[in-house]
């Protein structure tokens, strides 16, 4: 009996891209409606998307009815929630928006339902009153910030030791940055994004750690919805240190070798 459970369980695991199933209650074939508009709860939302994004407005306004799913993903980023991706006809986002003129954020529930085609047909707000946010012009493009050509990331600042799953106070500081570099998108020719670790511990545990983190900002960028083709993430372990400590005291070398252990994000402007 535990054997079949166990079974059950990692088909389901093997099956989570193509989804185990929707919230909402009998999706009509043309995506249009739905018997019962069902939500999931944002308390119960993975790690990755803990909080919600605060989404590029131009791109929400770009979703219209007859997008696929790369279109929908390119433009707000997969769901955030545990219904699946490709084998679902129902996907599910959690946005923040910032009132203007003060600093009070709105969370605001986003549902899109696919036709048996996967295609994008009708979409849905919790309040309903969130749909007002689209409405609201956007700042000028002056008072954005400069275009960033290289931006260092502490790993300390971002994950936990020897973690690769970004801190609250580590999503933050890559949700400005994506939105920044939303901001330029259409300057951009690509983003780098590169994982390094200081030179303690062996490069058979230093390259892969590297690699799990950049890809940590780069999926946590993606979910912001900065273009997933215009990322590259990889891992270069210990290599390119900025800054050579001497042999000490454990907890002495380790601070000094802070600066290290970093992500660097670098941004190819299009020609």
């Amino acid at each position: 009996m535990r054997a079949s459970f166990k079974g059950i369980a990692v088909s389901c695991i093997a099956l989570a891209l193509a989804g185990c199933g929707s919230y909402s209650r009998d999706i009509a074939k043309d995506g249009r409606s739905a018997a019962q508009l069902d939500w999931p709860a944002p308390a119960n939302m993975p790690s990755l998307h803990k909080g919600g994004t605060f989404p590029n407005l131009d791109n929400l306004r770009q979703v219209k009815s007859g997008l696929d799913k790369h279109q929908i993903s390119e433009l707000i980023g997969f769901p955030h929630f545990e219904e699946g991706v490709w084998g679902v006809r129902e996907w599910n986002y959690l946005f923040n928006f910032r009132k203007r003129g003060t600093d009070e954020v709105v969370q605001c529930q986003y549902k899109v339902l696919f036709d048996q085609d996967k295609l994008a047909r009708s979409f849905y707000w919790k309040p309903e009153s969130c749909a007002a946010f689209l409405d609201e012009p956007t700042p000028p493009a002056a008072v954005a910030d400069a275009m960033p050509q290289q931006i260092t990331l502490s790993a300390d600042a971002l994950f936990a030791f020897d973690k690769a799953d970004l801190t609250a106070d580590g999503r933050s500081a890559v949700t400005n940055l994506g939105a920044n570099l939303r901001a330029h998108m259409a300057q951009i020719q690509s983003i780098r994004v590169t994982g390094y670790t200081d030179r303690l511990g062996t490069h058979a545990y230093n390259q892969p750690l590297s690699e799990r983190r950049a890809r940590a900002v780069m999926e946590a960028l993606v979910a912001d919805g900065v273009p997933r083709t215009k990322i590259l993430a990889e891992g270069l372990g210990e290599k390119d240190p900025v800054k050579e400590c001497p042999a000490g005291a454990h907890a002495e070398l380790v601070a000094c070798l802070a600066p290290n252990r970093r992500v660097e994000v670098r941004v190819e402007q299009a020609s």
